[in-house]
């Protein structure tokens, strides 16, 4: 088994079923790797980077990226409640980190003010999740539950709704220019307007 640790550099490795909870793991470099069944709850990633590597059934709650990078990553079936993405490191010049997010749990976590261009997420729920003052712009979000997220001054022009539930979001204070909604959801937006509908 591969053992994670420190200061490392991991390349092309696979690391399965690894308890790695509440640790602590510095600066070590992981690039093209695959994380399968790994309980990473309550750890602290911090000054980490992440490229090409792909998570799946993983525990990541409470986890804490503390300025970790993440590029061209994918997680599938995990568990991710409680992160602040806001404690990454999010380069101005990567607009489009290519995050991806596939049948998640990512309720009661914070993209507050993060311009993440292009996200991607099917299938996940996203209860409570803060996704105020942020640039989302041109990201694809379908099929998910939003129930309970904060949309202010929120750039979602051409952001992909469809099959999305559960959507509050006041056009008057974000930016929704050519974004997709499902029917009924996109009727949720006229309630902002003071618009009353009638059969």
């Amino acid at each position: 088994m591969n053992e994670i640790v420190s200061n490392q550099q991991y390349f092309e490795q696979i690391f399965d079923r690894q308890d790695l909870s509440s640790s602590e793991i510095r600066e070590s470099i992981f690039e093209e790797c695959e994380f399968r069944d790994c309980n990473l709850s309550a750890s602290n990633l911090s000054q980490c980077k992440f490229v090409d590597c792909t998570f799946k059934r993983c525990n990541l709650s409470l986890m804490s990226p503390f300025q970790s990078r993440f590029s061209n990553i994918e997680f599938t079936e995990c568990k991710l409640t409680g992160v602040d993405w806001t404690n990454a490191r999010w380069p101005s010049f990567d607009l489009d980190p290519g995050l991806a997010f596939r049948n998640c749990i990512l309720n009661d976590s914070s993209f507050f003010g993060l311009t993440l261009q292009a996200l991607q997420m099917q299938d996940c729920r996203l209860h409570h999740v803060d996704f105020r003052e942020g640039n989302f712009s041109g990201s694809a979000l379908r099929d998910c539950e939003f129930n309970g997220s904060l949309f202010m001054r929120t750039d979602l022009s051409r952001v992909d709704f469809s099959g999305s539930t559960e959507i509050v979001i006041d056009v008057l204070t974000n930016k929704v220019t050519k974004a997709t909604f499902s029917y009924p959801e996109a009727l949720s937006l006229l309630a902002g307007l003071g618009i009353e509908l009638v059969d």
